[in-house]
C-alpha cells in the first residue's frame, strides 16, 4: 500500500535548436494509488479531484483505473488487478491540464509490469505510450503524437522514469537526427498529502492547472514571434478516437 503524496516540484524545458528557448516553473503534483485516491475533507475536494474523464479516451466513461485497464488490454497487457501508481495534476475548481501523466503498473506479485506515459496537448488531444523501462527506469519510444507546432513528428523519446520516492526525477528528451532538440525535466521533493501541505501548495501556486495551460500558450507565442518553424497539425487516432 502506498500513501498518497505531494511533490513540490519544478518543471523545466530546454530547447536547443534555433531559436533556443528555456524556462522553469514551480508546481506541485500528486502521487497516488489509482484505486485508493486521497480522502479529503469536503471543503478541500474542489481543489483536488481525480476524474476518469481527464484520462485516456475522452468520449468513454469509467474510472481512471478501468480506462487504463481497457487501454492496456488493447496492448495485450493484463495486470490482473495489480497496483497502479499515478503521478499527475488533479482537477482544481473543475479544470485540469496534464501535459504528462505517468502510471507505474504492477503485477499482483508487486513486480513492475510496465510504465504508461500519457501525453496531452493543448488541442485536446491525448496519446499514451507503453514503456518497458530497464532496471534504472530508462525507456525509449518513437514519437507518435503531435505535441507542439514547433516540433516535427520524427524522432524518438528517451525517458527516465524511476518511481518517485523521497525525490522526484523524471526526464523526457526528444532525439532527432543525432541531436537532442528538446529536454523536459520534473524535479521535486516528496511532501505528505495532508491538509497542511495541500493548503500550502494551493496558496503558493493557486489555480495551478489553469496557470500551466496559460504558460504553455505564452511560451508558444514567444516562439512564434521569434519565427520558430511551424509544423502543421494533423489528426491523431488515440484510443480508437480521433484527437489532436
Amino acid at each position: 500500500m502506498v500513501t498518497a503524496a505531494l511533490y513540490d516540484s519544478t518543471v523545466a524545458h530546454v530547447r536547443r535548436i534555433d531559436p533556443p528557448h528555456s524556462f522553469a516553473h514551480r508546481m506541485y503534483l500528486w502521487f497516488i494509488d489509482v484505486d485508493e485516491p486521497p480522502q479529503l475533507p469536503r471543503w478541500l475536494r474542489p481543489f483536488a479531484r481525480f476524474d476518469g474523464r481527464d484520462h485516456f479516451a475522452s468520449g468513454e466513461t469509467g474510472t481512471i483505473r478501468s480506462k487504463l485497464d481497457s487501454w492496456l488490454a488493447g496492448q495485450g497487457v493484463d495486470l490482473h488487478g495489480g497496483q497502479v501508481l499515478m503521478l499527475a495534476s488533479a482537477r482544481v475548481l473543475g479544470y485540469v491540464f496534464n501535459p504528462i501523466t505517468v502510471y507505474w503498473c504492477h503485477r499482483l506479485d508487486g513486480e513492475l509490469e510496465c510504465v504508461v506515459a500519457e501525453v496531452h496537448n493543448t488541442y485536446h488531444g491525448r496519446h499514451a505510450y507503453l514503456l518497458r523501462p530497464d532496471a534504472e527506469g530508462r525507456a525509449r519510444t518513437e514519437k507518435e503524437f503531435y505535441v507542439s507546432p514547433f516540433q516535427t513528428m520524427d524522432g524518438e523519446y528517451r525517458m527516465h522514469l524511476p518511481r518517485p520516492e523521497a525525490l522526484l526525477a523524471v526526464t523526457v528528451a526528444l532525439r532527432q537526427g543525432g541531436q537532442t532538440p528538446l529536454t523536459a525535466t520534473l524535479r521535486g521533493v516528496r511532501r505528505p498529502a495532508n491538509r497542511r501541505w495541500l493548503l500550502r501548495m494551493i496558496l503558493a501556486r493557486p489555480l495551478l492547472p489553469q496557470r500551466v495551460s496559460v504558460l504553455i500558450r505564452k511560451h508558444g507565442i514567444a516562439l512564434f514571434l521569434r519565427k520558430a518553424p511551424v509544423t502543421a497539425r494533423t489528426p491523431q487516432t488515440v484510443g480508437g478516437r480521433l484527437n489532436g
